[in-house]
């Protein structure tokens, strides 16, 4: 039988052991990607981040792994358990510490369970399981999976669901004026009045990948980055040195889209790039009008017209992107609750917020900018 083992750091595992357990399509569980953020001081502990990544080993073979954090406290996860945090206080019951699978500060649809088959995924799930007693926490949580993962969950563990607006190529848009014609002549209009506002302001765009960036074109993204998370009164957690070994092990990858007014950089968009997917993650820079949207959205969709990418997910959040191209997506997290009253409870609580979500995506769906099928 395999035998599990939490690894409070992913240094000891070879990059190509780990990476062999997934399809190399999604950067965001990689090694270069995870390895990184330990590395580089992105998970300071009194935001809640300790390495906790479970692992399953045939000898001295790695056959299974699910990158994991024991977090005592919700910083960072985007999906919103305060209310069970604050239900657990209210009797007198400690919420925290609990055990989380995800990517940090990454509200990314991607693998979690690492493994070779929809076996093994059943298999490392239920060790995952039946190691959370061993850990003393009060939960378990896996956010973002995707579709092959969620096979393996029974019905011990509990479903949320939540909205992202998403952008995708149905298959025959090459160009961004096909993807404005599949519009009505409403937002058809405005996002063009949107672009030309940028232009008109002598602002030009670089695409600068990882293998291609200068040290330049790094330190003006990450000034960037800085000015977003300091104008809203949040602590940045990644750093310059991340970004950096980024650039160099993501190479193609890393993909800025850095805004250019009389050749000086004053805005950015940073962009990881999958198998067949773009993710937006960082913007910042000069607040001009039509600025954060070509950046953000709209750049990100020509070069995926351009390269091909079938996808685009810009983030988390923000109904102000429907009107842009990107239409309500469902993403799903599942979390096991040690507690039986709690979880039953909580039971209860997930389907009235499935509910309510599903709900939610009709109605935007009636806003769709793009024009109905005959």
């Amino acid at each position: 039988m395999p035998t599990a083992r939490f690894l409070d750091s992913l240094q000891p595992v070879p990059a190509t052991d780990w990476d062999a357990l997934h399809d190399g399509r999604n950067p965001f569980v990689s090694h270069a990607f995870l390895a990184g953020l330990e590395t580089y001081g992105c998970l300071r502990e009194d935001w809640g981040w300790q390495p906790q990544h479970f692992t399953l080993w045939d000898g001295d073979t790695l056959v299974g792994a699910a990158p994991g954090y024991l977090k005592t406290n919700s910083h960072g996860e985007f999906v919103f358990d305060h209310a069970w945090a604050n239900a657990y206080a209210r009797h007198g019951r400690d919420y925290y510490p609990k055990w989380l699978g995800a990517v940090p500060y990454s509200p990314v649809t991607g693998p979690r369970l690492l493994a070779r088959d929809d076996s093994q995924r059943v298999a490392l799930l239920t060790a995952v399981r039946e190691q959370m007693p061993a850990l003393g926490v009060s939960s378990a949580h896996i956010n973002f999976h995707t579709a092959a993962d969620e096979t393996a969950f029974g019905d011990d563990w509990l479903l949320r669901e939540d909205i992202q607006f998403q952008w995708q190529n149905p298959g025959d848009w090459s160009t961004f004026e096909q993807f404005l014609g599949a519009m009505n002549h409403k937002h058809r209009k405005n996002i063009r009045q949107e672009r030309a506002k940028v232009t008109r302001q002598g602002i030009s765009f670089r695409v600068v990948h990882g293998d291609e960036a200068s040290r330049a074109d790094l330190q003006a993204m990450y000034r960037f980055y800085l000015q977003t998370f300091l104008e809203y009164g949040n602590a940045p957690a990644l750093t310059e040195a991340f970004l950096r070994h980024l650039a160099i092990s993501l190479g193609r990858g890393l993909v800025l889209f850095l805004a250019e007014q009389d050749g000086e950089p004053i805005a950015g968009a940073l962009c990881l790039r999958g198998g067949d997917t773009l993710y937006g993650r960082y913007w910042g820079g000069a607040t001009l009008p039509g600025l954060h949207f070509e950046a953000c959205y709209y750049q990100g969709i020509e070069y995926c017209l351009r390269e091909g990418v079938a996808r685009f997910e810009p983030g988390a959040q923000g109904e102000h992107k429907l009107a842009r191209g990107f239409l309500p997506t469902i993403v799903r997290s599942r979390h096991w609750v040690a507690d039986a009253e709690f979880a039953e409870a909580l039971r209860d609580w997930c389907w009235q917020e499935r509910r309510d979500v599903r709900r939610y995506q009709q109605e935007l769906q009636g806003h769709s900018p793009f024009r109905a099928e005959p």
